[in-house]
């Protein structure tokens, strides 16, 4: 239950992202239909959730003294870097998240998690009141 929630989190901070960041766009499989663009927003949700969780972590731990180097700031190239790979393998079905460059990509990224953030806040209480049932 956790996982679908943080992914329908995820679709939802994309699709924010893609609206107010111009480098940074999803192309549905299916260009006109709506349940396509959903179910393309999901799996580049997904895509990127794996790539952040499993990649993600690996770079964390093994750039952990450079973190404290900058005092978090290399965090923005990583989560840059993350979502150009992740829209590189969505990209190799086809369609999916393009990313125009670097910069788009840590803007993108910047945005993502700031929505995901908070889509997160706001969905926490209610979460929280289905547990406790």
């Amino acid at each position: 239950m956790r996982f679908i929630v943080r992914l329908l989190i995820n679709a939802l901070a994309l699709w924010l992202t893609t609206l107010i960041v111009s480098g940074v766009t999803v192309v549905p499989f299916e260009p006109k239909d709506t349940l396509a663009t959903v179910l393309t927003y999901l799996l580049v949700a997904a895509i990127f959730g794996i790539v952040n969780g499993v990649i993600g972590n690996a770079v964390r731990i093994v750039a952990f003294p450079i973190y404290i180097l900058t005092l978090g700031l290399i965090a923005l190239v990583v989560n840059g870097l993350l979502l150009i790979l992740a829209a590189w393998l969505s990209g190799l079905f086809g369609f999916g998240l393009y990313v125009e460059g670097f910069w788009w990509g840590v803007l993108g990224a910047l945005v993502l998690g700031f929505f995901s953030w908070i889509i997160g806040i706001l969905v926490r209480p209610v979460l929280r009141d289905k547990r406790s049932r």
